[in-house]
């Protein structure tokens, strides 16, 4: 939608994030208060029609689209009825041009995807623990009101200037539609677990659990991992125990290769279990290597 447009007392100024499944725009409302829009844009069945409403291309599309905008308004029901610090505020909901959209705080800050950018040699494990176990803190309420996340990735955590984390946009909506008309990647590769690549695989927080242990793989210095469905045929990654051993506790690392486990009945899951082995200070870091200034930038989550 161009800038300036209405959508109830909120006014568009430009389009933050496109994707395959919505499309998200700054806007401000009567008091000039920032806020991020989200809008149900499935683009594989439907299109805009006169720069606002939304409609179906085709016409035997007009089921899944419904499922798909009946999930989707669920999914902001369920968010408008959290509170927690460490989830995106969900302050808004409506329908308008054919079409559902959820109103969520605008947060100033960067993607953990920068910070692992920034910090290409691994980021401290005090900083890692407590990041994530405040994040799951803010799962573990969303997984009560039986929402999953199903996307789970360092674009989706968002870090406040105060360097405090949020988890942006839940996919389940996106999850559902892929599922029921089989359209293709509704998740990401590298983070998504081998249950979601199967149509008759089970969901549960197990799911979230991989994608969180994907993450923290990543921001230990490791490469976007191999897709699950081809680590099924051929696992090529490394395990963390083995590629950060020289940096990281074996106790965070064995943490990360609990989550990663292939097999949903062997990996970890349960997400206070997750968080309490995170603040667990029973953990002693491996001793400074040879080249102690390096190891010192890498703990500091410095370029070397």
């Amino acid at each position: 939608m161009p800038a300036g447009t209405r959508l109830e007392q909120y006014t568009v100024v430009r389009s933050l994030s496109s994707g395959g499944f919505s499309e998200v725009y700054l806007a401000l409302d009567q008091y000039d208060r920032k806020y991020a829009i989200k809008e149900y844009l499935p683009l594989a069945m439907s299109a805009r029609r006169d720069m606002h409403d939304v409609t179906v291309v085709n016409e035997l599309d007009r089921d899944a689209f419904k499922l798909g905008l009946k999930c989707f308004f669920e999914e902001a029901r369920i968010l408008a009825g959290i509170q927690h610090p460490n989830i995106v505020r969900v302050s808004n909901f409506f329908r308008a041009n054919q079409t559902v959209y959820m109103v969520m705080d605008y947060t100033e800050g960067r993607p953990l995807a920068k910070e692992i950018e920034l910090s290409p040699h691994g980021i401290a494990e005090p900083r890692l623990r407590r990041l994530f176990a405040e994040l799951i803190g803010g799962l573990r309420e969303v997984h009560l009101q039986q929402l999953l996340h199903l996307d789970i990735k360092p674009a989706n955590i968002y870090l406040r200037r105060n360097g405090t984390p949020v988890l942006l946009d839940f996919g389940a909506a996106r999850q559902t539609l892929g599922r029921a008309q089989h359209l293709g990647s509704m998740f990401t590769p590298g983070y998504a677990a081998p249950e979601q690549y199967d149509a008759q695989g089970k969901l549960g927080p197990w799911t979230d659990i991989y994608g969180l242990g994907a993450c923290l793989y990543v921001a230990m210095g490791g490469d976007k991992l191999q897709a699950a469905d081809q680590r099924l045929k051929q696992d090529k990654i490394v395990p963390a125990s083995k590629a950060f051993a020289r940096y990281y506790s074996p106790e965070l690392l064995a943490l990360v290769d609990d989550c990663l486990s292939l097999d949903p009945l062997t990996r970890l899951a349960s997400l206070s279990e997750m968080q309490k082995r995170l603040r667990s200070t029973h953990y002693v870091t491996p001793a400074p290597p040879r080249g102690v200034s390096a190891w010192l930038r890498r703990m500091m989550g410095k370029r070397a």
